[in-house]
């Protein structure tokens, strides 16, 4: 995949009484953290996403349970499982983004560069592809 999209293993400190794992801004992530939110309670085979952003970044992390997130460059899609909390999915802006194949009592939190701005948005594919292709 043509976009810099990676898994990025984050700190494990780990406890007889329980593990504990960190998340820093510009430490563990390339990016300030502008904005937090988490999806939780999905449906069996529903998905969310389906859109990309002009300008947010996000670091997508499987707090508990398991799911998908499919990155799309516009001319590859590339499957990511998260299944573990001491890692995390750096998503660059500009990549088409599902998240899908949701377990039971899953929980993905995401921490994202920007906050909420409904014109960062893109949800439509076909204004996606032109934008990838007109660079």
């Amino acid at each position: 995949m043509g976009n810099k999209a990676k898994i990025i293993d984050l700190p494990k400190i780990l406890d007889k009484r329980g593990n504990l794992s960190i998340i820093e801004e510009f430490k563990n992530i390339p990016f300030k953290i502008k904005r937090t939110y988490w999806i939780y309670d999905v449906p069996g085979g529903e998905a969310r996403g389906g859109h990309a952003y002009k300008e947010n970044q996000e670091f997508i992390v499987a707090l508990s349970g398991s799911f998908d997130v499919v990155l799309d460059d516009g001319r590859e899609k590339k499957t990511f499982h998260m299944n573990r909390s001491y890692y995390g999915l750096y998503v660059p802006k500009g990549l088409w983004r599902e998240m899908n194949n949701f377990s039971t009592n899953s929980l993905a939190l995401i921490l994202a560069s920007t906050p909420y701005n409904a014109d960062d948005y893109i949800y439509d594919y076909l204004e996606f592809k032109k934008m990838i292709d007109n660079g």
